[in-house]
């Protein structure tokens, strides 16, 4: 099973960084990488950041960490839509048909 993008990114928002960076360590789709460099951002590792950002394919961001949540958050809706997953309330893990 892939990672729940929604549910790392809330996690992070809510201060619980930890479990937010066990739910993605075991992945490594370009989602999941970039979601892994937003969390070493807010942790302030900006050399572990470069790392995961250059994993997705993409350079390190130099926006804020807020709008950098809000473009991540929106690729994870797009996922979802694009994935035919309805939304579940709560952040629950869903499963493919």
């Amino acid at each position: 099973m892939g990672c729940d993008y929604k549910k790392a990114l809330e996690l992070s928002k809510q201060g619980h960084w930890e479990e937010a960076h066990r739910l993605v360590q075991p992945h490594s789709d370009p989602l999941t990488c970039l979601i892994h460099a937003y969390l070493h951002r807010v942790e302030g590792d900006s050399g572990n950041a470069s790392y995961w950002y250059t994993r997705a394919g993409e350079k390190l961001l130099k926006g804020t960490l807020d709008e950098e949540y809000e473009r991540l958050y929106a690729r994870a809706i797009k996922f979802e839509d694009d994935a035919g997953m309805p939304a579940l309330k709560g952040g629950a893990m869903r499963t493919w048909r």
